[in-house]
């Protein structure tokens, strides 16, 4: 998405647990998690800015992850069938140097159809959901079981853009297109 937009950035991948904390609400985790990640590349390239970022799926207030295996998936997909959830993207820009550091988090409601587990499973079988959170790629295939969301479609796909792009500006970091 940050490509489509022509900014030149580095993607870094930080080595940070994201294990939820006891107690600890899923914003709450996101945001720290989001916190972590950039902080984690920050401290290694201090004069710039970072931002990291973390996305959940939430049902009935579990968090859902990653699927371990198909089966874990098709299991995830059958619970959201019909349902509706949340998805949650916490974003943390930055800037070591200047000790700088804002966080935020948003939050998009996904109210997935009505589907057979013989839908599910063939969507199993494109692999797509294996490395998703919530078993679904909104932007892929995993499209085809949304019905209607209310708020960010970026936030879904793994950024909210409208949010980022804004905090980007606002910091100076980058000019208006």
């Amino acid at each position: 998405m940050l490509k489509n937009l022509g900014l030149d950035f580095e993607v870094l991948v930080s080595e940070v647990d994201e294990a939820v904390q006891a107690g600890e609400a899923p914003q709450d985790f996101v945001q720290r998690a989001a916190m972590e990640k950039a902080t984690a590349i920050a401290v290694k390239h201090p004069d710039a800015w970072v931002v990291g970022a973390d996305t959940i799926v939430v049902h009935d207030g579990d968090i859902l992850g990653k699927p371990s295996d198909k089966k874990d998936a098709l299991k995830v997909l059958m619970r959201l069938s019909g349902q509706m959830h949340r998805v949650y993207t916490g974003f943390c820009l930055q800037q070591e140097q200047e000790n700088f550091s804002i966080s935020r988090v948003v939050a998009t409601e996904v109210y997935f159809s009505t589907f057979t587990q013989e839908v599910a499973a063939a969507y199993v079988a494109t692999g797509e959901p294996l490395d998703k959170a919530g078993a679904y790629g909104i932007q892929g295939c995993g499209g085809v079981l949304v019905e209607k969301i209310n708020g960010s479609y970026s936030n879904v796909v793994g950024l909210p853009l409208a949010e980022t792009i804004a905090e980007l500006l606002h910091c100076d970091v980058m000019q208006p297109l």
